[in-house]
């Protein structure tokens, strides 16, 4: 200590305080920057996830809405068919003579009830293909939304890579509005779900 009570260090003394503190400060931000790239990587892997069971749940109902689709043409063919066969009754039942005419009407009253009951059949089933295309469209809304913020997640990790090599802070805020984006952008797809 001087005579004034400032004490002062000498050269190396100053030089190795600085060593032993510069490290630690730049160890600081990479420490920060480790933190939130994990951070990062645990809430893509999420979104990565979500969006490929959504994905998943989206192709599902589609073919099921396609499966339906297909059974019901198979009911409308059908149901044609039938509406053939009473028709071709009629012809038969105006071109017989009455006392053959009993077969006839018969025929065409088995035919008629056979139709209302494919009718039915073939409705429901297409019923049941709108709502799997109708289930699938609202599975399918966030999609777009889950890719975007699992981009930006990425960016995030990017621009915070980038930060730990060369210990920009402004690199760290950008990796930070990335990251918060792609939060942003998951919360909005999980609400339109």
């Amino acid at each position: 200590m001087t005579e004034n009570g400032v004490h002062t260090h000498a050269p190396h003394e100053e030089f190795v305080q600085e060593a032993a503190q510069g490290p630690h400060k730049h160890h600081s931000l990479n420490q920060w920057v480790a933190i939130f790239t994990a951070i990062l990587a645990s809430l893509g892997a999420m979104v990565s996830y979500q969006g490929t069971r959504t994905m998943n749940e989206v192709l599902l109902y589609k073919n099921e809405a396609i499966l339906q689709k297909t059974h019901a043409a198979d009911q409308w063919n059908y149901y044609q068919a039938v509406s053939t066969k009473a028709h071709i009754m009629q012809l038969a039942l105006a071109l017989v003579p009455p006392s053959k005419a009993r077969l006839f009407r018969e025929k065409i009253a088995k035919y008629t009830a056979q139709k209302v009951t494919i009718k039915a059949r073939a409705d429901a089933l297409e019923a049941r293909s709108r709502h799997a295309d109708r289930e699938s469209a609202r599975l399918d809304r966030p999609h777009n939304g889950m890719a975007l913020s699992l981009i930006f997640i990425q960016i995030a990790i990017s621009l915070a890579s980038i930060t730990a090599l060369t210990g920009r802070r402004w690199l760290f805020i950008a990796a930070g509005v990335a990251a918060a984006l792609g939060a942003g952008l998951w919360g909005y797809a999980l609400w339109l779900v």
